[in-house]
């Protein structure tokens, strides 16, 4: 195989979660790009050009295990599994701090186990499946206002690890992308309070917020048989937040 061959999705079949917008949505369309056949799973039934959107609630064991019902009827296999879906839901008052805390674990640790386990047989079909969890800097990284996030993808990095250890066998690869602060509807707060905006700004190296897009490349290559060889990694793409120590000015010394 070629060098740049190795960075095809020809002919495979991927399930994107959470492909109607933000990161989701960008990844669904560049792996379709890249040539996969893509099927962009949302609770609203959307998807970008080029992917099929299918409705299902992950929240749903039920709903979910039909929608891989369904789609095991036209398929034999899934080669990429990717689990975009999640939500942030920072405490409104000390009321709802633990309600919030469980929603998030719920969606954004079980839910996406719940989602592996729907379709692992699918996978396992594959012989060399690859799934990439959509994690955060937030796995490595303390934020404040928000522990149920932190938490959940914190734990979303330690599933990974565990499900690449149980999978091995399988062909099966277990991989995370951490994108660090990207401008989507999640951050549309930060990215829009000039004071907040400049903050996180500052603090990554490169200088800049980053965008949906930033993330389809180290996820196409997450996806391909250019990472064959790695499994159980979290890849960060955050323009150099988690590595920076100091968010200086120019002129700055330590």
């Amino acid at each position: 195989m070629r060098s740049l061959e190795k960075f095809s999705l020809e002919g495979r079949l991927a399930i994107v979660t959470g492909a109607s917008r933000g990161i989701g949505a960008a990844i669904a369309a560049g792996m379709a790009d890249a040539g996969a056949k893509v099927f962009g799973l949302s609770r609203s039934g959307t998807a970008p050009d080029g992917v099929e959107p299918v409705s299902c609630d992950l929240s749903d064991d039920d709903a979910l295990r039909r929608a891989m019902d369904a789609f095991a009827k036209h398929h034999d296999r899934l080669d990429v599994l990717v689990n975009a879906a999640g939500i942030s839901l920072p405490a409104a008052s000390a009321a709802d701090e633990l309600d919030r805390f469980r929603q998030t674990i719920a969606t954004d640790l079980t839910g996406v186990y719940a989602t592996v386990l729907a379709a692992y047989p699918l996978l396992k079909k594959a012989g060399s499946g690859s799934i990439i969890n959509v994690t955060s800097i937030n796995s490595v990284r303390g934020f404040p206002g928000n522990p149920g996030y932190v938490a959940a993808k914190a734990g979303l990095a330690g599933l990974t690890r565990a499900l690449a250890t149980d999978f091995a066998a399988d062909g099966i690869r277990v991989n995370a992308l951490a994108p660090g602060y990207v401008a989507t509807a999640m951050t549309a707060a930060s990215f829009a309070d000039p004071a907040m905006h400049e903050d996180r700004r500052r603090h990554t190296m490169l200088g800049r917020w980053g965008d949906p897009h930033d993330m389809v490349g180290a996820a196409i290559f997450l996806a391909s048989p250019a990472s064959a060889y790695m499994t159980g990694q979290e890849l960060f793409v955050d323009g150099g937040w988690t590595t920076n120590g100091l968010a200086v000015s120019t002129g700055d010394k330590l």
